[in-house]
């Protein structure tokens, strides 16, 4: 699914608007994506990004980049040979959607504000 939008509090994928963090592939969404530490990706908070078996993974950071994506989570990913991307979310979806578009299989988990 790509990514038709964002902006601050709000991102339009396949036409339909959501206003709550979203993880999102090329056939599913999670369209209220919560995490435990609320402005850091615990591994906790990546369980159904790890089922997908992504090739790459995008965190979307928020609007300024607030959201700061664990040691851990990233030394998980890379491990199991996923490259990891972390941008602030207006970046983190151009990219999403290129790799998408050259066929990756990616995985764009973003934070919508802050």
């Amino acid at each position: 699914m790509f990514v038709d939008d964002y902006s601050f509090g709000r991102i339009v994928i396949n036409g339909k608007t959501y206003r709550n963090d979203v993880i999102v592939s090329r056939d599913w969404i999670n369209s209220n994506w919560w995490r435990r530490e609320g402005h850091a990706v615990c591994l906790e908070d990546i369980k159904e990004i790890l089922e997908r078996k992504p090739e790459v993974v995008v965190f979307g950071t928020g609007a300024y980049g607030v959201v700061k994506v664990k040691k851990e989570v990233v030394d998980e990913l890379k491990r199991r040979g996923i490259e990891v991307i972390c941008e602030p979310t207006a970046k983190a979806v151009e990219i999403y959607n290129k790799l998408l578009k050259e066929g990756k299989n990616v995985v764009l988990a973003a934070h919508l504000t802050c």
